[in-house]
Order: structure tokens, then sequence, then C-alpha cells
């Protein structure tokens, strides 16, 4: 006997998407069998015409608990998490103080973590200027790999490295290095301004463009994977497409904010549509679409980047003065979903941006996927259901988002992890490890 079995007759496994009934023991995926088959299982459901899609993975969150637990922290963002079909997060090491750029400050963050995340928890290292010495360390307490930012961070405690230092960081360790890739000297000072192109002229594309380059050059010479964070800036791909024509290991990610918004409709004054980089327009969205449907842009990521509704100063409008971040990870399947399916993609490839692809960047082979062996993280989805954006409904701490009022295609249903519903009164993720299998 297992101990469930979930049917449905739109199940998305790596083959495509099929009738079938998944079986689930000890928490692993241990048959996918027809749809019709019987099973002797503990507990069973049948979803009929529900999508039975993998627990989507995002790599890209900024939980920010502790020191900055008003913005957000582990318990809101996991139930979020959860709530939007996603069943492992990767928590960035910036935002919360201490910043996890040493062994320590990653013991704070774990017991700050402790008995409180809904999803399964893993966490990546910081590369600041000086902390190269406290890299393999951090990398043998198993953080998936190290952030690094080339232009400020927009915070005190997490400074940006240059060329040299990256290349010092990697010369450090043997791991995968996240680069925040926006040069400092394209960028101009913004003017305080409640308009919006004025905030996205002071982050141009040159300097998406620049600090692409510059990444690359750095693992190139240091024979180093690197990856290209929340990629908006389309001008920087075929330095990607020639750097890994030449043989650089060199992924990149984007964002449904890159994907869905046009900054021609961001209205004066809507600071909750701020963040670093910016939003372009519809056209280099275009771009991006094309580069995501080739394999050049690997996933889809959130980059959930909260902060407390005073600081995006809406009562003032100033895109200069607001934080920069987007809180988007329990709406990023239905966002990704509702353009995907305009333009002719289909649920195996949202599930192959948003759960295979992103695991496999950080060598999580047993999630994101619906597999014999895999972990049994699942999600129940309404792929034709409507739903209309609501801030207060959501789990993240605050209601912020620049998705507000929007009728979006798909809503989640049922998220399993590890073959358990995740209704928010059990915290049963667990802590990841690199390596994990």
């Amino acid at each position: 006997m297992v101990d469930l079995v979930v049917r449905s007759r739109r199940v998305v496994t790596p083959e495509g998407v099929r009738p079938a009934a998944v079986a689930v023991a000890d928490g692993r995926i241990v048959a996918v069998h027809d749809y019709g088959t019987p099973v002797d299982a503990a507990a069973e459901t049948d979803l009929g015409d529900l999508a039975l899609l993998p627990g989507l993975v995002d790599t890209h969150v900024h939980v920010n608990e502790p020191g900055r637990t008003e913005w957000e922290g582990f318990a809101t963002a996991t139930r979020a998490a959860a709530a939007g079909g996603v069943t492992t997060i990767v928590d960035m090491p910036l935002n919360s103080l201490p910043p996890t750029v040493d062994p320590a400050a990653l013991k704070v963050k774990q017991a700050a973590a402790a008995g409180q995340c809904h999803v399964d928890v893993g966490f990546w290292g910081g590369a600041i200027p000086g902390n190269a010495g406290e890299l393999p360390g951090l990398h043998a307490a198993g953080v998936f790999g190290f952030k690094a930012f080339l232009a400020d961070s927009g915070v005190p405690e997490f400074p940006p490295v240059d060329a040299a230092q990256l290349a010092e960081a990697m010369h450090a360790v043997d791991t995968l290095f996240v680069v925040h890739a926006e040069d400092p000297h394209h960028l101009r000072t913004a003017a305080s301004s409640a308009t919006y192109a004025d905030f996205l002229a002071s982050r141009p594309a040159d300097a998406e463009h620049a600090a692409v380059a510059t990444a690359i050059a750095v693992a190139r010479a240091a024979g180093r994977r690197v990856h290209i964070l929340h990629l908006s800036a389309a001008s920087a791909l075929p330095l990607i497409a020639r750097a890994r024509a030449d043989g650089v290991r060199v992924t990149a990610e984007t964002c449904p904010h890159y994907l869905t918004l046009d900054a021609a409709q961001i209205p004066d004054g809507a600071t909750e549509f701020k963040c670093c980089p910016p939003i372009r327009d519809s056209a280099n969205a275009d771009l991006l679409w094309a580069a995501l449907a080739d394999g050049l842009i690997t996933c889809v990521v959130s980059d959930h980047s909260p902060c407390t509704p005073e600081l995006k100063r809406r009562d003032t409008g100033d895109f200069a003065a607001a934080w920069g971040g987007i809180a988007s990870v329990q709406l990023g399947l239905p966002v990704i979903w509702t353009a995907a399916a305009a333009r002719g993609h289909t649920l195996a490839d949202v599930a192959d941006w948003m759960a295979r692809r992103p695991a496999d960047l950080v060598g999580l082979r047993h999630k994101g996927r619906i597999a014999v062996g895999a972990d049994a993280d699942l999600v129940a989805f309404a792929a034709d259901d409507r739903l209309t954006v609501d801030p207060h409904a959501l789990h993240h701490r605050n209601p912020v988002t620049p998705y507000a009022g929007m009728v979006l295609r798909g809503v989640v249903r049922t998220t399993w992890l590890r073959g358990r519903a995740v209704t928010g009164s059990r915290a049963g993720g667990r802590f990841l490890v690199r390596g994990e299998h």
C-alpha cells in the first residue's frame, strides 16, 4: 500500500501532459501509472480535469528574516509560496541582518527560520568585498552558491564587488556564482520624480549589457559557472549566446514582471512597479519571451523582494526614494500562465521554466518534476479558472503588489509538499543543502 495516489487527466510529466495516477510513499513519487490503474492507497484524490503540476522551485526569494522581518519573514513568505504552488525556495543572502556572508550568519538565519517554513528552503551565500576567506566554510555548510552585486545593493551591509573582487571570490571556491548584473558606471542618479520614465532612464539597458560582459569575462578567466540574475535587458542576450558557444558556463533567468509588464503602462506615482533592474517596454519583453522559448534564458523566478508599504513611498509617488522590489512569490504561476497561454505555450513549458530548470540550476534533481524518485511536491492547478488579484488576500506580509486588480488565468487549488497537503496549519518545510538527492 502507498500513502497517497493523485489522479488527473492532465498530469504534467517530463514526457508531456497525459492522464496519470501518481503514487506516493514516504514523501517520494514511487510510480506514475496510467490514469485508471487501481492502486492500493491509504488516501486517494481524483482531480479530474484539473492539471497536476510539479511543485515550483523559486531560486530567487528575499525572505529578509532576521533583522527586517517587518518587511517579510519565513512564515509569511513560505505560506505565500505554497499558496502559489511553490514548494521549494532558495533564500537570498541580503536584506536580512546579518547578511549570509559567513558560516555564523547562516546559522543565525537557519535558527530564525526553524519551525516556520511551510515549504522546503535552501540558502545562498553572499560574496562581498573582503569575505573570500569565508566562502569555503559557507560552501561546506551547504549553501547553493554565492550571490554578488556589481552595483549598489540598496543595503549598506551588502556592498558590491568589482571585477577583481568577483574573481577573488570565484577562485576561493568552485561553485555557482549568481550575479546582479548592473554596471555602476552606466547608472545615473535618479532625481526625485513620480514619472516612471525618469526612473527607467536612470538604469539604462547599457548598464546590464556592460555588467553581463564583466560577469562573463570573469567567469571565463576563472573557469567558473556564472548565472545572470533577473535579466531585464534583452540587449545582453547575444553576449550570453556567444559566451555559451565558446564554452563558458553561463546561464540566465528572468522574472514574471519583465515578461508581462510594460514600462509604457506604468502610471505616475505607482512605485509598487519599481525594481532593479527596471521593467522595460513590450518590445523588450517579446525578445525575452523568444529567448525563454529557445532555452537561452533557462528559468523564470520571482525575485520576491518585499518591504513595508511606507518604504514604497506611495505617499509621494517618488520613484527615486522608493524601495526597489516586487512581491510576487504567490502570483508567479498564474501571471506566467496567463501570458504564456496567450502566446501559444503549454503548461509543460511553464513547468519546465518554473520547476525543472530552476531545480536543475541548483542541483536539486529530486525537485521540480513528476517522476519516479522525485519528492512528491505537487500542485493541483485549475488552469482555466480566473483570479482577480486582491493584495489583502495574499499571504506575504505586506499587501503591496503591482498585480493588484489584474484578472489572471489559473488558480492553485492544492499544494502538496512531499505528499502532504500544505494548509498553513503545520510548518512542514525542511532545510535543503547543496548536493542533496
